[in-house]
């Protein structure tokens, strides 16, 4: 019978080990922004711009991701320059995570499976982008993200700026409501619309500060109800937001190249992403780099409040 090579089914950085056993506030990130979501070498500049802010609110930064087969929770500059420089790095839903270990493969992991590792790993705080959803079409294709479920039985607190723009709104936040996942906004009544700061529906809940969030937490594990995860919903500030007039525009051409082209299921999202930064000339990237960066310094702060720390002024 053949060898088959042995996985550590999760490696955890000794600094992330270090930090949770004292009860240093961590913040988990997720990988595929940087093997998917930007450009080379622009990728691997963001990625550590990106835990840095993470360290300056307060937090160790647990970038998660896989290499080599081995799942890990924080990763070393190494562990980064692979995930963004190398070719074939796959994306991992929770679904891939076994095959990718028995293959030994690098990958990236999508909110999905980064959330489920991190509440794994006793990770509290997750920070990313903007969540997968209810695609516009999902009526006839049944497309809906793993994102939805995964947060339906995972209690991690996500903050997120809403939901790319370019899935259906309205039936993310009906999915949302049936799964049980809690979704607050910071600081706005309104669903923030990733690039654009309002994504055009109201919320039932918001919070005004990190401690508010971290209180919503608290609250949450102490009644031992419910074990979905929270989603904290930070919009741009409107004047670092994508102009809603381009933007509108935009996604109208991209979405009817689309239907010209027959462009369906999984390869909606990535066309319909690279369509925004020709037809913006790179300016949704640099809103995509804020939104990042924005919502790593709130996760940060949150982290901060629920381990009971003072929050950075």
């Amino acid at each position: 019978m053949a060898d088959h090579p042995t996985h550590h089914p999760l490696h955890v950085h000794p600094t992330v080990t270090d930090a949770l056993g004292a009860g240093t506030p961590v913040v988990a990130l997720e990988s595929t922004i940087i093997a998917h979501g930007l450009p080379r070498p622009r990728n691997l500049t963001v990625a550590r711009e990106i835990e840095q802010v993470v360290r300056d609110n307060g937090a160790v930064p647990a970038t998660i991701g896989m290499t080599g087969g081995t799942i890990r929770v924080g990763m070393d500059d190494e562990d980064l320059t692979t995930l963004a420089t190398a070719e074939g790095v796959a994306k991992l839903s929770v679904r891939d995570l076994p095959v990718a270990a028995a293959l030994g493969a690098n990958g990236a992991t999508t909110v999905a499976s980064t959330s489920a590792i991190a509440a794994a790993a006793g990770i509290p705080v997750f920070a990313t982008g903007g969540l997968g959803g209810v695609h516009r079409d999902a009526a006839q294709t049944f497309d809906e993200s793993a994102d939805l479920v995964t947060l339906a039985r995972t209690p991690i607190a996500v903050v997120c700026a809403g939901v790319k723009s370019i899935l259906d709104v309205p039936a993310t936040l009906e999915r949302l409501e049936t799964l049980g996942v809690t979704v607050v906004g910071y600081g706005t009544h309104r669903f923030p619309g990733f690039f654009i700061t309002d994504g055009g529906h109201d919320l039932d809940w918001s919070v005004r500060s990190p401690q508010e969030a971290a209180a919503i937490l608290r609250a949450r594990r102490d009644q031992g109800v419910s074990g979905a995860g929270v989603i904290v919903a930070n919009p741009l500030p409107e004047d670092e937001q994508l102009d809603p007039v381009l933007h509108d525009a935009t996604l109208a051409t991209g979405l009817a190249m689309l239907e010209r082209d027959g462009i369906t299921g999984k390869a909606v999202t990535p066309f319909l992403l690279a369509h925004f930064h020709s037809a913006t000339g790179g300016r949704s990237l640099e809103v995509n780099v804020r939104i990042i960066l924005r919502n790593a310094a709130l996760a940060a702060r949150i982290a901060v409040a629920l381990a009971g720390h003072p929050v950075p002024a």
